[in-house]
This record gives C-alpha cells, structure tokens and sequence, in this order.
C-alpha cells in the first residue's frame, strides 16, 4: 500500500532535480519520453542516434530503419524505476518496423508509463481512495533512403499525462494532452579496408518532441515537451566477420528555455513566472540557444554526453559498456552502465545495468533492465 507522499517524491523527482545548489535547471513535462525504453542503448550510456538500426530505432532516430539487414521486427522493452523505493513503477515500450521496399520503412510505436496504485486519505481514518497515475506516448514514422549511405525519416507522436489526482467538483482537473513530430537523418557508409581492420563511419541527427506547451488544467500552467536535439556519431572496428567493436559517442541538448531570476528557494515569483509563461514552444527552442545566465560557457554546459561501446562475437553474444554525464543545468546525472545481448536465431535478448556516480541519485541506479526484439528473416 502506497502514501501519497511516496507519489509526491515521485513527481517532484521527474520535474527537478533533488539539489538545492540547482537553482537554474531546465524542467519540462513527460519526462518519460527521455528513459531509454530498450537495454541495448541504456548499456551502452544512453547512446542510440547514430548506433546501427534495430527494432527500438524510433525512440532515437527513425531513419535508421532503413538500414536494418532485416525486413520488419519487434521490439518489446521494461525498465523499472524507482525499483529500491517501490515496487510498481515501470516504463513499458513496443516498437513495430516494416520495409516495404530496399529504400523505405515504415514503424509504429508504444511507451506506457504506469505509476502504479496510490493511495490517497484526507485524515488516517479515511478508508482511501486507489488512483493509477500514468503517461502514454503513441509513435509513427516513416523514413526514405536518399543514397546508398544516407537516409532522412519524419515521425508523429501523441502523448497523454493523466496525472490527475480525484479533486473537489470546482477544480477543474484533466489529463493533458499534446502532440509532437521528430525528424531525423543517418548515414552509414561503407567498410574500407585497413591492415588491421576494416571500418566504416555512422552519424546521426534526431530533433525529437517538438510540439506545443501542454497544460493539466484550463487556466493553469503549461509546461514545455522534451523537446531535444541530438547528434550522434560511430565507427564500426571490423577485425572479421565474427569479431566487431561499435564506439558511439551522443551528444544531446534540450531545446527548451532555462528560467531566470529563481528566488532562494529553487522559485520563480509570480512576475517571472507571467513572463515565462508566455513563451511558445517555437520562441523557447531558439532562446534555448542564447538564455543560460553565464553566457556561451553556460551554454555548452546544456549538452549532454553519452559514450558506447559494444562488442559482438560471432554475430551470437554481445557485450556493452558506457558513460553518461550532464552539468546541473539539466540533471547532475553521471552513471557507467554494463550491458550484455544474446542471440538465437531471430531472436535477441538484452539486459543492462546503471551504476550511479552523481551525488544526485539516480531514480535508475542498480535497476536491471530488459528488452526483447525478434527480426524476420530475410
């Protein structure tokens, strides 16, 4: 049986921060849209712009899909969290591809975020009332080959947030809704030979959620989607056919403004908040560029950096490390992962693990987590 005030750690834990020198932090609404739904990508430190293509492909760069050796898959994903305070909070994700053609690909996709029972009393005698707090985000893309190497893809996505708890009849209280498009684009070129190897170069674009402020009520605050650009790049050490290691490195920024002029407390008074709010989403992603408060510095401590490696043998068992780090503008995260894959036939199995280095816990930290595809054959 849950409190509610395990709930509202929760929800201030998906909004801010937990650190009281963080008094000028980029927040934003459905912050569930940036968990890494797959364990290939979260083994290797959240890296998947410009990694080769499978089946979670849409959450980091639709046009990849294109790429993939196989015609269709499936990918179904689970990630606990909060695991070591609670027991039924989890992300839960499934993704769909499909090649019509050598040059196109279409996908759909799913993420469901579920928050678990809570249960709320007024007063110790009350006998409760159970609420299911979740987030949902429906995904479809499509992608184009351009060239033998290069590829662009566009995706839609509707999210709703119903994080509503019951309230008195004259609040009006309602789950939010709001849509957003992704476009992407990724090359892949091809292996040259070396003495000791053969390589080849990735790299990779994805400008993810980009759509309008949603709101939970119809005079309230409206909060900004993830909005994010990201730029990624790889190259493939080929030493044989049975023996590759993928090096990737992310590189990651939200497209969305910083506040200013927090108070004491982490707050904006009621005038800064006014001004805040009549920001649009199209203004917030180019003020995003200019409006940390110690300038160009500043600005580049906004990126965030993730660094894979993963290791394949025999085209059977894989192997993945990785590094993320971000400055306190966006989180004061830092954690190594490990990760491991198997695959039989037409079907893969990962697993990966996050060790926490940030004096920031992580909601993720010591958290196993899952996924599954299966590739139709050729």
């Amino acid at each position: 049986m849950k409190s509610f005030f395990v709930a509202l750690f929760v929800f201030l834990g998906f909004t801010r921060a937990l650190s009281q020198e963080q008094n000028s932090v980029i927040t934003t609404a459905v912050p569930f849209l940036n968990i890494a739904s797959d364990a290939r990508s979260s083994g290797m430190g959240d890296v998947g712009v410009a990694t080769a293509p499978d089946a979670f492909s849409m959450q980091w760069n639709a046009s990849k899909y294109v790429f993939s050796v196989a015609n269709s898959g499936i990918g179904l994903g689970y990630t606990p969290y909060l695991e070591s305070i609670i027991s039924d909070i989890a992300l839960l994700s499934g993704y769909y591809f499909k090649k019509p053609t050598d040059r196109s690909a279409f996908s759909i996709g799913l993420r469901y975020f579920t928050l678990g029972d809570i249960e709320l009393r007024q007063f110790a005698s009350d006998p409760g009332m159970i609420t299911k707090p979740n987030e949902i985000a429906v995904d479809g893309s499509y992608a184009l080959k351009l060239s033998p190497r290069m590829s662009m893809g566009v995706a839609g996505r509707f999210i709703r947030s119903d994080l509503k708890f019951p309230q008195e009849a004259s609040i009006d209280s309602r789950a939010a809704n709001s849509f957003s498009v992704d476009v992407s684009a990724y090359y892949q070129g091809d292996f040259k030979s070396f003495p000791a190897f053969d390589g080849r170069w990735r790299w990779g674009l994805n400008i993810s959620n980009l759509g309008p402020k949603i709101a939970y009520d119809a005079n309230g605050q409206e909060d900004f989607l993830p909005s994010n650009l990201g730029l990624g790049i790889g190259y493939d050490f080929a030493y044989s056919p049975n023996s590759v290691l993928a090096l990737s490195i992310d590189l990651n920024k939200y497209l969305v403004p910083m506040p200013q002029d927090y108070n004491e407390d982490g707050l904006l008074d009621s005038a800064d908040l006014a001004e805040f709010q009549q920001i649009d989403f199209v203004s917030g992603i180019l003020d995003s560029f200019s409006d940390a408060p110690g300038g160009f510095s500043d600005e580049l401590k906004e990126w965030r950096l993730g660094l894979g490696l993963e290791y394949t043998l025999r085209k059977i068992f894989m192997l993945r490390t990785g590094y993320f780090t971000e400055s306190k503008f966006t989180g004061s995260r830092r954690f190594f992962t490990l990760g491991s894959g198997v695959t039989i036939k037409s079907f893969q199995i990962d697993l990966s693990y996050l060790f926490s280095i940030s004096q920031i816990r992580n909601p993720l930290e010591n958290t196993l987590r899952f996924s599954f595809s299966f590739n139709s054959p050729n």
